[in-house]
């Protein structure tokens, strides 16, 4: 059986495909080639690629003692809320330039690979949800789902709103469209975040939006 790669060996097979300067090649065949990437390609380049870190960065709330869900919301936090129960919490995002955009976290200390299988279960059913409810606003072409996970270790995925009938956002690069985009004014984010934590409410009880 072939043993498993390590990182050294990745990131040597990466470094060997880089040029004099340490970039690697435009794959004008693959994302810089579609039809929905935002940028121009003339002068466009990668970075020089890195040296292998020594170790991986610690998360914010790495340890759970330190980790934001063991603090008392402020008012502001609350006023995020666009659903919850005893288990898990809806909030909405309010720095992002899309329709809505929302972050799904559960009540207790936990990441994805360490989700105990009843809340692994009810997360299902809640994406599911919140998914739907999110493609019915008129604003949504679709909903796009995240999980990313270098930033906290307290599991957050995340569900945007694709603005309907924008072609050119479709796709993986929604995120990159969505930071040149006009603010979104508050009224319609709140409206738009209300009717999904009212979609949850009559499905699943708890609290519905906080405004």
């Amino acid at each position: 059986m072939t043993s498993l790669e390590s990182a050294e060996e990745f990131h040597a097979r990466v470094a060997a495909a880089t040029d004099d300067e340490g970039r690697l090649p435009v794959a004008i065949e693959a994302m810089p080639g579609w039809d929905i990437f935002p940028f121009e390609l003339d002068g466009l380049r990668i970075k020089p690629l890195e040296p292998l870190a020594d170790s991986e960065p610690p998360r914010e709330g790495e340890n759970p003692a330190d980790c934001g869900c063991r603090m008392p919301l402020t008012d502001e936090q609350a006023l995020r809320i666009a659903w919850s129960n005893e288990r898990w919490v809806l909030k909405l995002l309010l720095d992002m330039r899309l329709p809505v955009a929302l972050m799904l976290t559960p009540r207790d200390h936990f990441d994805l690979a360490d989700l105990p299988d009843d809340l692994a279960s009810e997360m299902g059913r809640l994406m599911v949800a919140i998914t739907a409810a999110v493609e019915e606003l008129p604003s949504v072409g679709r909903c796009h789902g995240a999980r990313i996970g270098d930033g906290g270790a307290h599991l957050h995925p995340f569900f945007f709103g694709r603005p309907a009938r924008m072609l050119q956002l479709r796709g993986s690069t929604l995120l990159d469209w969505e930071e040149n985009l006009p603010p979104v004014p508050e009224e319609v984010r709140r409206a738009n975040g209300a009717h999904v934590g009212s979609r949850l409410l009559a499905r699943f009880g708890g609290n519905g939006p906080a405004w």
